[in-house]
């Protein structure tokens, strides 16, 4: 409860004649007795205080006691009780505002203890970063004007001195730069290994054109040329020409189908066209032509009956016309670096893509009419993979994989596994133990059981050659190559790499050697060996490849669990 108090009231008690009025066991009310001449200066003081600010007390002390009553204090809003009387400065109280709080009650106790503010951390931003090094420049900049100062040049910014600065800067890093590099080749003396790559072609040589026969004397537009239904003349005049505007356009190809058969005249020609043409639009059309002739229908029958079909003879004969390099031995300069960037004189032939599609039609119509020997075939198969070798032939990847895979499968099961060590020990001696016999490997890229065992035998063949070895046994070439110790100083770590390539295509490509505990066991604890005992820090050349290939090998050799069994493995 709020009460007020009229300091005016009390200066009139002037501590006389006071009469109580006792109620309650309290003072109820007062009443004074003063002459006039006290009421004169009561009067003067009131007024005196009615200017001055008045006092509001609020606590519990005058709220909580209910037997102290003046007639100077008074609740806000009430009346005085009986027998009171209002003191002469009541009206003044009653209209004093008496909720607001006293100068001493608000929030902020002074008393109390004021928390200290908890220090943030101050964020170093990007634009703090900036500022401090615009600061920085500019420190540098007015250093180097004093500097001009001093020995009597203009004052100002120069932003010759600047780039000065800078072009000092990229001096002293590319010294910096140098000197690592001078470093990291006293630790690391070994030679760069070349990347992969092998001339395949030389210079082309002028090929052998035959002439077109008489094409008046062909019997299937003569048949044609007297029908009035076609729409249009048959200009056989012209000869050639015209027999290639019909290549080109398709009509030839439909004339054949509508006939049912070609002569081998007409068949013999668009081979040429294919094989030799420089026209990019007539080498396609030929291309597309002889897909056709070579495509089996639903029955596995030909759409369209000819005698005529590429021999092995005209598709290497035009092969080294492209200027195939068909013995190259594997020499210093196959792999050169003429080789490698593919600026070479010799370049691909505009032809060879239409050479490999007709090569893989010609295998895949071998139920009806087998083109190749096995002996063909598989010298073929040893030029595809050859082919890969060739870094200018890496957009035709897709067309020589689809070739790949036709000549795979041309072979019969029984002439399979004698032709594919044939052609594992040709591809073997004409490429060498380096980063060339790792991309023959692995652009075997067949799923099917062939493609994987051809993959086991190339890099069994390669491995046998490594070692010298007559006779290729995986017991001893597995010896031969976890004797190689990775502790010793003078290891040969790319040697080693290349070693656990294709150690591992030839024990997992196949499952020839699942079947053998003691052997993919041997492996794996090297493989550990090597994954473990070189360490992060060892800066030999090639010594961190072979860390990490064989930890991905090991993780490999542990999830393809062999099949129980033992004994000894030979090539054979």
């Amino acid at each position: 409860m709020l009460l007020t108090w009229d300091l005016a009231g009390a200066v009139d008690a002037g501590g006389r004649g006071l009469e109580r009025f006792e109620s309650g066991g309290g003072v109820r009310a007062c009443r004074f007795r003063v002459t006039q001449r006290e009421r004169e200066q009561s009067r003067s003081c009131r007024r005196r205080l009615s200017s001055a600010p008045r006092l509001r007390f609020r606590g519990a002390a005058t709220r909580n006691h209910p037997q102290i009553r003046h007639p100077s204090i008074r609740r806000a809003g009430g009346r005085a009780g009986e027998g009171e009387e209002a003191a002469p400065g009541a009206a003044a109280a009653a209209g004093m505002v008496i909720d607001d709080p006293l100068d001493f009650e608000g929030d902020n106790d002074p008393l109390l203890s004021t928390p200290r503010p908890t220090k943030r951390k101050k964020v170093i931003g990007l634009d703090d970063l900036l500022v401090e090094f615009c600061e920085t420049g500019k420190d540098e900049l007015k250093a180097s004007a004093a500097k001009a100062k001093a020995k009597g040049r203009p004052k100002g910014y120069n932003s010759d001195d600047e780039d000065k600065h800078v072009t000092e800067k990229e001096i002293s890093f590319c010294k910096f730069v140098e000197e690592c590099e001078e470093k990291a080749k006293a630790l690391d003396p070994g030679e760069e290994v070349p990347q992969w790559g092998q001339q395949v072609f030389s210079c082309q040589k002028s090929p052998t054109i035959l002439n077109c026969t008489g094409v008046e004397n062909c019997q299937l537009l003569q048949s044609f040329c007297g029908l009035e239904h076609l729409g249009f003349d048959l200009e056989i005049e012209k000869g050639e020409g015209f027999l290639e505007g019909m290549l080109i356009d398709g009509w030839l190809l439909k004339l054949i189908l509508l006939y049912g058969s070609v002569e081998d005249s007409i068949a013999s020609w668009a081979l040429t066209k294919l094989l030799y043409s420089s026209n990019k639009k007539l080498q396609d059309s030929a291309s597309e032509f002889w897909d056709s002739l070579l495509s089996l229908n639903e029955d596995d029958k030909p759409q369209v009956n000819f005698g005529y079909f590429p021999s092995y003879s005209i598709l290497k004969g035009a092969l080294l016309n492209y200027g195939y390099l068909q013995d190259a031995p594997c020499t210093t300069t196959s792999t050169s670096e003429t080789a490698v960037a593919g600026t070479s004189d010799g370049g691909p032939p505009q032809n060879i893509t239409a050479w490999l599609r007709l090569v893989s039609a010609c295998c895949k119509i071998r139920k009806l009419h087998p083109v190749f020997s096995p002996s063909e075939a598989e010298d073929l198969l040893v030029t595809v993979i050859s082919l890969f070798l060739d870094r200018q032939l890496e957009g035709l990847l897709l067309i020589l994989g689809d070739c790949l895979n036709s000549l795979v499968l041309y072979f019969s099961t029984s002439e399979w596994e004698c032709s594919c060590l044939m052609v594992a020990e040709s591809i073997s001696k004409r490429v060498r133990m380096d980063l060339n016999c790792l991309r023959i490997v692995d652009c075997i890229t067949g799923t099917n059981d062939r493609s994987k065992f051809l993959r086991s035998q190339l890099a069994l063949q390669l491995l046998k050659n490594s070692f010298s070895l007559k006779v290729a046994n995986v017991e001893k070439i597995l010896k031969s190559v976890t004797s190689t110790n990775v502790k010793e100083k003078e290891c040969n770590f790319f040697m080693l790499y290349v070693y656990l390539v294709l150690m591992d295509n030839l024990l997992f490509s196949s499952d020839a050697f699942r079947n053998k505990p003691a052997i993919i066991e041997a492996w794996r604890t090297y493989l550990r060996n090597c994954s473990t005992q070189i360490g992060c820090t060892d800066w030999r050349f090639y010594a961190s490849k072979v860390r990490n290939k064989a930890s991905y090998l090991l993780q490999g050799a542990i999830s393809k669990k062999p099949a129980a069994g033992g004994g000894s493995v030979s090539a054979q």
